[in-house]
């Protein structure tokens, strides 16, 4: 299984500087049995804290269990969503950004 906090505190080392320059967004993960997280791009720097900040252009909700499977691809994102496991506030902004993150 993998560990949601992990992945998204993994993220600044992971995604290709290069890949985000000049963007900027705001995620929050509500992880709902494990945390709360905010994943901010600004201008191609990529930070993750703990706890919500700042107005998201898009909030994510889900159980740790729920973004674990669609991490390791055990679970389609769409199927999440219309079963109501997987909440996304702003789907065409995480789709911009999913195969930056390494979301799909």
């Amino acid at each position: 299984m993998i560990d949601v906090k992990q992945f998204l505190f993994s993220l600044p080392e992971k995604v290709a500087p290069e890949a985000v320059e000049g963007l900027s967004t705001l995620f929050q993960f509500d992880v709902t049995d494990e945390g709360q997280y905010t994943v901010s791009l600004d201008n191609g720097k990529l930070e993750v804290l703990e706890g919500f900040t700042g107005e998201p252009n898009c909030k994510v909700t889900a159980s740790s269990e729920t973004l674990s499977k669609l991490l390791s691809r055990d679970l389609n994102p769409m199927m999440a969503m219309m079963t109501g496991k997987l909440k996304i506030s702003n789907p065409g902004e995480m789709l911009k950004y999913a195969k930056i993150f390494g979301l799909m």
